[in-house]
């Protein structure tokens, strides 16, 4: 609006753009004076501002004590320790680690046993030649109260053996033994009955229930024993599927599964398994399972196939391994899958032919070398290949002698258990022939045939073998 718009021409005027470059020129010289003298101008004081109500003047207003805070309170709540309390931060968040234990102690456990990463597939007998890495605890450091050997956690101090000794510890050992088998006694209490029995399994059959635990390739690890606890919370009896390698020596699964567990084995169906716990099992009094970390290396155990086998030469050894993989396959295994049988089937293989030839294509290779192992421990036979994903065994040439002394061997204790089984039996037959004639003597001969039934259809009952998986 300095500028008028439109230009009388009869005045003289010529038009005028308030754009152009001269206008803008003219409108920063005129503002320039203004703006230099309010920069040397010193800026005006004001007076703080008072915030207290006009209502006292207009009223006469007093405020009570309580509303008044007193000089102690003002320098109290402005003070040192007012700023002190609001400098303190909460400390930041750090993420929980395993391997930090802080002030806590290190764990106890009173398990009578050695521990390891697993019972079933590593054997105490079995001496390894060296270490794959340094003793690394897999509990975590300082996390147990037991030392690590690079192999197992033992349960008796191996420092405080004597030298001398031809056995150092065969007396703590054998009281750890004696302790374990009485603490199991008493945890199982009496015997169950066929009843109870068969009710158990039909509670634990697929059709009633989902809990299982899966024993696989790495057989009976030490962390399962704290999942067949945590099962036992919940039942009495708990289903374990057993697949793989383990399978091959079923007895042994079964013994170390009783031995580190406690419990009873009630139910055997090929590879399934179920586990009691016993009578007088408290889950808030279960034994303390210290939990591994990570899985130990491996230890260097010396070599399954040698350059030359024992009492052959090198060409003759050559000769051998090519016939063995000519010789007709005795059975293929399959990945996973159930191998209780394989070692009557390679007994039987060697009344034909002196070499066994066994297909585990699509097997890894860790799974068909631990099986040789236990072929070569059961059987027993000699090892000749593993070329090709073939287990090639050899009988040996002291074929006869070694199958007689395995059978001399391995008859006995499965005519104990047998010989165990029917006496059980018969105690429980006699005990329900006395009942059925106290029956008889008060309730007259209609007591006296439903006890005849009830004893005919235990003594089915009682073969575990006979009740189905899946119903």
């Amino acid at each position: 609006s300095f500028f008028p718009k439109k230009t009388h021409e009869h005045e003289g005027f010529a038009p005028f753009d308030p754009r152009s470059p001269l206008a803008t020129l003219l409108r920063r010289s005129m503002l320039l004076p203004s703006l230099l003298r309010r920069a040397h101008l010193p800026r005006p004081c004001h007076p703080p501002r008072c915030h207290l109500s006009r209502l006292l003047d207009r009223y006469g207003f007093v405020p009570p004590a309580s509303l008044t805070p007193t000089a102690k309170e003002i320098s109290h709540g402005t003070g040192a320790g007012a700023d002190q309390k609001r400098r303190t931060k909460k400390p930041p968040y750090r993420p929980p680690s395993s391997l930090d234990r802080g002030d806590r102690p290190a764990s106890h456990s009173d398990l009578p046993f050695d521990f390891r990463f697993s019972y079933t597939e590593s054997s105490p007998d079995a001496k390894p030649i060296g270490l794959r890495e340094p003793k690394y605890s897999p509990f975590g450091p300082g996390r147990l109260d037991r030392p690590w050997t690079g192999l197992c956690a033992p349960a008796v101090d191996t420092t405080l053996r004597s030298v001398d000794a031809e056995d150092p510890a065969p007396a703590a050992e054998k009281d750890l033994e004696e302790a374990r088998r009485r603490e199991r006694e008493r945890v199982l209490g009496e015997p169950l009955t066929p009843a109870e029995r068969s009710f158990l399994v039909d509670k634990c059959q697929k059709n009633r229930t989902k809990r299982q635990i899966n024993l696989g390739r790495d057989g009976l690890t030490h962390n399962m024993l704290n999942d067949i606890h945590n099962h036992w919370k919940h039942g009495e009896g708990v289903r374990v599927k057993c697949l793989g390698v383990p399978t091959v020596d079923m007895q042994n699964v079964c013994r170390e599964l009783e031995d580190k567990t406690g419990g009873l084995i009630i139910h055997r169906h090929g590879g399934l398994l179920i586990l009691y716990r016993g009578r007088h099992y408290h889950p808030k009094k279960r034994p303390v399972i210290p939990l591994m970390l990570w899985k130990p290396a491996e230890p260097i155990y010396p070599r399954l196939i040698k350059t030359t086998i024992e009492g052959l030469t090198v060409q003759e050894t050559k000769e051998m391994r090519k016939k063995g993989l000519h010789a007709p396959v005795l059975t293929k295994l399959a990945k996973n899958g159930y191998y209780a049988n394989l070692v009557p089937m390679v007994r039987d293989g060697f009344l034909a032919d002196e070499l066994v030839r066994i297909d585990c294509k699509g097997l890894p290779k860790s799974d068909y070398r631990k099986i040789g192992v236990k072929l070569r421990d059961l059987v027993p036979c000699i090892l000749v290949s593993f070329d090709k994903e073939q287990i090639i065994v050899w009988r040996g040439k002291d074929h006869d002698e070694s199958i007689q002394d395995n059978l001399h061997n391995a008859f006995p204790s499965f005519l104990q258990l047998e010989s165990a089984a029917v006496k059980n039996e018969n105690v429980e037959q006699e005990e329900a022939s006395s009942e059925s004639v106290a029956g008889k003597n008060e309730h007259g001969e209609k007591e006296e045939t439903s006890s005849d039934c009830s004893s005919d259809e235990w003594s089915e009952i009682s073969s575990s073998d006979d009740v189905p998986d899946d119903k």
